[in-house]
């Protein structure tokens, strides 16, 4: 018997429909929904290797107990008893703020209703003590334009007449539906942009490329800045009658000269300033930000208030093709914050990851994390449950990541394989795919249900399993959903929105929403102000730098230039790639062959000045050790520098990089800007 069930793929943060074919109840193949908005049809390799990624060998098919050195298969009612006693011991020895939960990027994808189960049960425990992956990546976009504009716009490059890619290659890490929207604008005669250290495929036929050192994109904004207002190209009308700080921003500009921001970032003062006049001058323009490249500098927080600003002064903020608010679907919150008496760890030392005027984020900073573990100090955090986050291989300095985890009495991991992580933990948790599994999947204006379609051995939905636990503790009648669905039907009620509607009426999704051009300037932005905050009074109340300012990365030709003559090379990581997102997927043969192993990415300049040649085996170096990997030589990097992804095991990057450095606002590590030397190993 055939069947199609219609579900949203989590792979990557496209969030593409996705027909599941089954026969006899199996998946038989995946195809690509051709109504969906997002894709329209098409899906990129790693969606389409889902059946193959859903049904691999080295999946985890029961729960299992550490007993020695060696792992005692369990059921899940053993499973689930022993991590209740556990939880029920440490709060009493403890105290409930002992325990810390950390969340992958596949956790945060899956949907609001397993995160929203998540969250309730740590505050019925009483742990405020939430992680995610967010604590290396992307809040301080959120957290900037928030203080910017009240909410955070989302650029539209399909209706755009200048689209600036800065530190986005689309091609790699959203192939579907990001490179959908800028070629349309593309083909409709728009201008292009890119600032990025590599050659991108988008970058190869911009109208303009720029190769910044990495680390140094906030002094190349401010450079811009610079430009525009001193040149007098910015909207004048619109920044009179909606922004507040523009005499003060204008000042503090006034140094960054296009000479000066050119010694820093070693992009040429004629193309800072033709960056600023076509960008100001091809109207509407937006800004399009890659997922990483910018968060993860010293300045990290602050070039994202930088480029807000670029949108604002521009007058291309809610307009049709500049950046514009998103109306969203009205969840029902599952959490129940009066139940904590404390704020998580990273609370006080980064406010602004915690909440933004008032409004919870509710979430501590990862980076602080390991140092509670390994020093009791503010206090002792003695356990953890891992769900989907691979910390060993992700987190920066890995070492002491491996330390910290070791120095916990009780770790649990709920994951889909057995990763460096697990293989760490006192208790492995076989977790379900998201073809196993039931959520809701909200992408702006479309919401649709991602539908359990199959199920794998004893592999359990994390959702099903905090609400099996939340029962076990005790919690049933703060828990009064016998499942998933009953619970989401909780959450989407405000919306008048429900599981059986987009189950049997909506199969496909509904839009939900709109983009509302013109919204802000009708009714103010949403800041205490009512206006766009190119000066924020919040941050300078918080003791921050209330205007986008420049730091220099810790390590660096500039910063430390007698270690630089020992490291001279500058360091990036964590590229995106086609096959891959962080350390997943690399178990894929499909996916293998896209990216079968690690390497360090190098100028033919480089590499001569080296002795090495492409696919030579190379130590690759830093302070904080080395690994061994092959050579990539090619023309598509600056020189000077050396590129490598993470998440390989056998060449785990960050082995070399560190968590000391962080940026002062978020607390991201600077992961994109170290210093490091090559040699040819032997």
């Amino acid at each position: 018997m055939e069947e199609v069930i219609k579900t949203q793929c989590v792979l990557c943060v496209g969030g593409c429909g996705m027909n599941v074919h089954l026969r006899d109840g199996k998946i038989e193949s995946v195809t690509g929904m051709k109504e969906h908005p997002h894709n329209e049809g098409a899906l990129c390799p790693k969606g389409a290797a889902a059946p193959e990624y859903n049904a691999s060998p080295d999946r985890l098919r029961t729960p299992l107990l550490r007993d020695g050195s060696k792992w005692k298969e369990i059921g899940w009612d053993e499973a689930i008893d022993v991590i209740a006693a556990k939880l029920r011991a440490l709060k009493e020895t403890h105290g409930a703020r002992a325990l810390a939960v950390s969340l992958g990027m596949n956790m945060i994808l899956g949907g609001a209703g397993t995160v929203g189960v998540i969250r309730r049960f740590l505050d019925v425990y009483g742990s405020p003590n939430y992680f995610t992956v967010d604590s290396i990546c992307y809040r301080p976009r959120v957290v900037a334009n928030t203080l910017t504009f009240g909410k955070v716009p989302v650029p539209e490059p399909e209706n755009s007449k200048c689209i600036l890619l800065w530190g986005h290659n689309p091609d790699a890490s959203s192939p579907i539906t990001a490179v959908r929207k800028i070629r349309r604008g593309l083909d409709s005669g728009a201008n292009l942009i890119v600032i990025d250290p590599r050659r991108t495929s988008f970058a190869k036929k911009a109208d303009i490329h720029a190769q910044p050192r990495p680390g140094t994109d906030c002094a190349l904004a401010l450079g811009l800045l610079h430009v525009i207002i001193g040149e007098g190209l910015y909207d004048t009308a619109f920044t009179e009658k909606h922004t507040i700080g523009f005499e003060e921003l204008a000042k503090h500009v006034e140094p960054f000269t296009p000479e000066r921001v050119s010694a820093i970032t070693w992009v040429p003062a004629r193309a800072i300033r033709e960056i600023a006049r076509r960008f100001a001058g091809t109207r509407p323009g937006c800004i399009v930000q890659g997922v990483n490249a910018l968060d993860q500098t010293a300045s990290g927080f602050q070039t994202s208030r930088a480029i807000a600003t670029l949108h604002a002064i521009t007058g291309n903020i809610d307009v049709p093709g500049g950046a514009s608010a998103i109306a969203r679907p009205r969840l029902r919150s599952l959490r129940m914050p009066e139940m904590l008496k404390e704020k998580p760890l990273g609370a006080e030392e980064y406010p602004l990851s915690y909440s933004v005027f008032g409004k919870l984020i509710g979430e501590g900073q990862g980076m602080v994390l390991p140092d509670a573990i390994l020093t009791g100090k503010p206090y002792p955090v003695k356990a953890m449950i891992v769900s989907g986050s691979n910390m060993a291989l992700s987190w920066p300095n890995s070492p002491r990541i491996r330390r910290a985890l070791e120095n916990l009495d009780f770790l649990v991991v709920m994951d889909i394989f057995m990763t460096e992580t697990a293989k760490m933990a006192d208790l492995v948790l076989p977790a379900a795919t998201f073809l196993e599994s039931t959520d809701v999947l909200d992408h702006f204006t479309y919401v649709m249900l991602r539908k359990r379609v199959t199920s794998f051995a004893e592999a359990m939905p994390d959702g099903q399993f905090w609400l099996r636990l939340a029962r076990r503790m005790g919690y049933e009648s703060l828990f009064p959903w016998k499942n998933m669905e009953e619970a989401l039907d909780y959450a989407l009620e405000p919306s008048g929105l429900s599981v059986k509607l987009l189950k049997e009426e909506k199969p496909e999704g509904i839009r939900f929403g709109s983009v509302k051009y013109g919204e802000y300037m009708e009714k103010g932005f949403r800041t205490p102000s009512g206006k766009v905050e190119l000066f924020s009074d919040e941050m300078k109340k918080l003791g921050y730098d209330p205007l986008p300012t420049y730091r220099e990365p810790a390590e660096s030709p500039v910063n430390t230039p007698e270690l630089a003559r020992e490291y001279p090379l500058v360091l990036t990581t964590g590229a995106r790639n086609l096959g891959n997102l962080h350390s997943q997927l690399r178990n894929v043969p499909r996916l293998t062959r896209l990216s079968p192993e690690p390497a360090a990415e190098m100028h033919p300049a480089t590499a001569h000045e080296y002795g090495i040649a492409d696919g030579d085996t190379v130590s690759v170096e830093s302070l904080r050790g080395a690994i061994t990997l092959a050579a990539n030589v090619n023309e598509d990097i600056m020189p000077g520098m050396v590129g490598i992804p993470h998440g390989w095991a056998e060449a785990n990057v960050n082995a070399l990089t560190s968590e000391a450095e962080r940026d002062p606002v978020s607390g991201l590590p600077g992961l994109k800007a170290g210093l490091c030397r090559v040699r040819k190993a032997h």
